[in-house]
Parts: C-alpha cells; structure tokens; sequence
C-alpha cells in the first residue's frame, strides 16, 4: 500500500527552505533563493524564511559591500554589528545600513563617538589596521580586511585589558565557469595587560564549490592558539634631567 503523501505546513516548508539558504555555497546564495521563490510559490513562507536566513549567512560568510558613497567598503559580521542591519566600519568611521535579502549598502552615516573606540584603543587597532592592510594586498588578490575593538573600547590607557578581532575575506565567483570559492579567517587578539600576555586565537574556513558536469565542494576548517609576551612601552617627553 502506497504512503499517503503529506502536505508541509508553513513552518515546516519555511525551516526547509532556511536551511537551503544557509547552507548555500559562497556567492551563490542570490541564485538558490531565486529558485526557492519559485518552488515554494508563496511569497509569505519566502520572504520569512530569507529575513530570517540572509543575515545569518552574509554575517557567517563575512561578506563585503561597497558604502553607498563610494567611500569604502564594508564587512558584514557580528563583531562589527551594531544593530540588526547598522554595521561599523572603522577605517572611516561611518555606519552603514544594510540591506540583508538584496546584499546591498542602502545608507551610510558617521559614527557616534560612543560607537567607537577611546583614543588609547585606536591606536592599537589603527596600527594593526595598517599592517594588516598590507599584509592582505599581498596574500590575497581580492581579500578585505578589518579590525575591530570586541572587549574594553572604552580603555583609557595601560592597566586594563582589552580584545580585538582581526577579519579577512577574500572570495572569487566565477559561476560562468561553474566555480565559486572563499576565504575566511577570523583572529582574536586578547591583550592581557595584568598578566603582560598577549593571546592570539584563529579560525579559518576555506570554501569551494565546483559544478560543472557534476557538483563537488570543499569546506574546510582549521583552528590555532598562540600566546607570547605584552609590553607596552612608556615613552617619556620630559627633558633628562
């Protein structure tokens, strides 16, 4: 005796189709929603599983968009969110609205000074910021970076201990060649001032997804941990007496 097939519900066809697109490979997931909205053929069930499955995945998948004015760009992740669609960039200092289901920077404004960090942290990411800068354009053709402030912005100067985050994203779609692939690291940085201690922990994740005449992809993690001495020096103007 045949099964009886069972119709899905709304909740079950919306968790189905969350899933889908969470799970979508690197730079596809615009073309895997495209073909969800017509399977599911119900605009409701479609537009509350992709508000809530797009920024999941642009904030895990670290991606990047241009500032409306051209100023920059941004990264979407949730070191840098502020609100549910306001992320910081701190490199020029303005926050950006973003438009999670059309991946797109809607508006741009400057940043309150609350939501960035004290002069003394600034330093420390700046610098940081600069080196990484250099680093990515030479590692990676199309990689983006930042730096951001995770624990203890508001530190005045030596004594406390304060976090950053380190984000690289680099990605190269080429879906007329069937091919799409990402890289994504994520560096804690924790400045262990009472201890004179500076703990480094990383996470990458490297993404590949070749179609053509068959469909193979590759999603590979790794993590590492590292720890070495902090010191911050004290230069002193006053004249030797």
């Amino acid at each position: 005796m045949a099964e009886e097939e069972c119709e899905l519900n709304e909740k079950q066809k919306r968790e189905i189709a969350k899933w889908f697109l969470l799970n979508s490979p690197a730079g596809e997931i615009q073309y895997i929603a495209k073909d969800l909205r017509s399977v599911l053929n119900d605009e409701k069930v479609y537009n509350e599983a992709a508000s809530e499955a797009f920024p999941l995945y642009n904030k895990s998948h670290l991606i990047c968009l241009e500032l409306p004015n051209r100023s920059g760009d941004v990264l979407v992740t949730s070191y840098n969110e502020l609100e549910e669609n306001e992320f910081l960039d701190p490199r020029t200092a303005q926050v950006a609205t973003v438009d999670h289901v059309k991946q797109v920077c809607t508006d741009v404004r400057p940043a309150a000074d609350e939501e960035l960090s004290s002069p003394y942290i600034e330093e420390f990411r700046c610098a940081l910021d600069a080196e990484m800068l250099k680093y990515v354009a030479e590692a990676y053709p199309k990689g983006i970076c930042s730096v951001y402030c995770v624990d203890g912005k508001d530190v005045e100067g030596p004594g406390s201990n304060f976090e950053l985050v380190v984000v690289i994203s680099a990605a190269k779609n080429s879906p007329q060649n069937f091919c799409n692939g990402s890289w994504r690291s994520v560096w804690n940085i924790e400045f262990k001032e009472d201890v004179q201690m500076l703990e480094v922990r990383g996470k990458l994740q490297v993404g590949a997804h070749y179609y053509e005449e068959g469909n193979v992809q590759l999603d590979a993690k790794h993590e590492c941990k590292d720890a070495t001495i902090f010191q911050v020096i004290a230069i002193s103007t006053s004249p030797l007496a």
